[in-house]
């Protein structure tokens, strides 16, 4: 059986250090590493790394494709960052525009009652930041889905 944990999130990026760059104005701490091809970020229990996309293609046996010279375009994925108000989530989207990520959906009420909007970073990954009411957060920041609430 597989066990049910995800440990790290690995972003291919054009230009490791200016995501880096970008991902540090935001307030990450990178982890020092004897490295400059890739990065790894504490995010609370799951590391993030950031690493070369054509490096992170040829390590992963597949072909880089369309991406490696634009870019551009819907990745099939999304990464989340969930928050306790919806203050807190004009909050940080106005920081990441500022610190010049782009703003693909500004944050609204969605229709699952809670409250998102989007941002992209240097390479065009998407990153949701919302507010959802039913889940809480334990002591450390780490999300408890409703059915760990209970016994909490």
């Amino acid at each position: 059986m597989v066990k049910q944990r995800l440990s790290l999130v690995t972003l291919g990026v054009k230009d490791v250090a200016v995501s880096q760059a970008f991902y540090e104005s935001l307030g990450f701490e990178a982890e020092p590493f004897d490295s400059s091809d890739v990065v790894f970020f504490d995010m609370n229990g799951v590391v993030f790394g950031l690493y070369g996309r054509a490096a992170l293609a040829k390590d992963a046996n597949v072909s880089v494709g369309d991406l490696e010279d634009k870019g551009d375009g819907f990745h099939a994925i999304s990464v989340a960052i969930n928050l306790e108000s919806e203050a807190e989530v004009d909050a940080t989207l106005a920081e990441v525009a500022a610190k010049g990520g782009t703003i693909t959906k500004p944050a609204e009420k969605v229709f699952w009652s809670g409250y998102s909007g989007y941002f992209a970073d240097p390479d065009g990954h998407l990153w949701e930041v919302a507010h959802n009411p039913f889940w809480s957060f334990d002591e450390d920041g780490r999300v408890m889905l409703p059915s760990k609430q209970a016994t909490n």
